[in-house]
């Protein structure tokens, strides 16, 4: 495949993932300023989206915006991923008692990532969007997803999430990591203030499912004098929707989503 290719097929993604964000109808000037796309290549991608169906464009307004067939794309996902729907409900659950930013979280290599996310109603809130990598180092849902595994492969993938850590001082020290995961193992949840975001806070907890074999967690994250205040009944909810999850049927097995 040649670079041109690869470029052609990043900035596909791109402009979806653009409408996705700003859902509303834009003009290709609007679209390439905000990608920093060329117009004339920018024009050829947009035309090409539009004959294959997933963009619709408005030829006297001159605007172009998504078309069901893009919905159709991932609609499946969801239930591929979390099975019954017991998830996306206990997710919507935490959401409407704590208002929130909500994720559903995994491991991607050394990387937390983010699967999906309900973002906050409250007026001072940390965006996160779906999709989003992190390394597990920097974030109390990586601390928690890394308290599942053994020590040995907690230092490998310690050192590999260091080195993927462009800012030097954001790379954590082995034997303060391992504490901290030795704290989250004994009390079976993560929370933490200012890490990732400074005077964001976070708290999470496992889910009894997998994702190709890996842990999966939930959590939610706002502003940290918020989160503190209501730390003890955030918790509580997170447990109850974690429980929620668990099969109720006594010859169910925990959820194993593997594709």
């Amino acid at each position: 495949m040649q670079p041109s290719q690869v470029k052609s097929a990043m900035r596909v993604l791109e402009i979806l993932d653009y409408f996705k964000r700003i859902r509303q109808p834009r003009a290709m000037s609007e679209i390439a300023a905000a990608l920093q796309y060329p117009q004339s290549s920018t024009t050829v991608l947009l035309k090409t989206l539009v004959s294959m169906g997933f963009l619709n464009f408005d030829r006297r307004e001159r605007l172009y915006f998504p078309t069901v067939k893009v919905t159709a794309l991932g609609d499946w996902v969801p239930r591929a991923l979390f099975g019954s729907g017991k998830v996306i409900e206990a997710m919507r659950d935490v959401h409407t008692a704590t208002g929130e930013t909500v994720s559903i979280n995994t491991k991607n290599d050394v990387y937390l990532q983010y699967v999906q996310v309900i973002q906050s109603v409250h007026a001072l809130r940390f965006h996160v969007n779906e999709g989003e990598l992190r390394p597990l180092t920097q974030s109390a849902v990586g601390w928690l997803l890394m308290s599942t595994m053994n020590d040995d492969l907690i230092d490998n993938i310690i050192r590999r999430a260091n080195i993927a850590t462009q800012d030097v001082s954001k790379r954590v020290k082995l034997p303060e990591m391992m504490e901290r995961i030795r704290k989250i193992r004994a009390q079976g949840y993560a929370s933490v203030e200012n890490v990732p975001f400074t005077g964001g806070g976070t708290i999470c907890v496992l889910l009894p499912i997998c994702i190709r074999d890996q842990p999966v967690t939930l959590g939610l994250g706002g502003a940290a004098e918020r989160i503190r205040q209501n730390h003890d009944r955030y918790l509580a909810v997170l447990q109850q929707a974690a429980k929620s999850v668990e099969p109720t049927d006594p010859f169910d097995q925990p959820i194993e989503i593997d594709f």
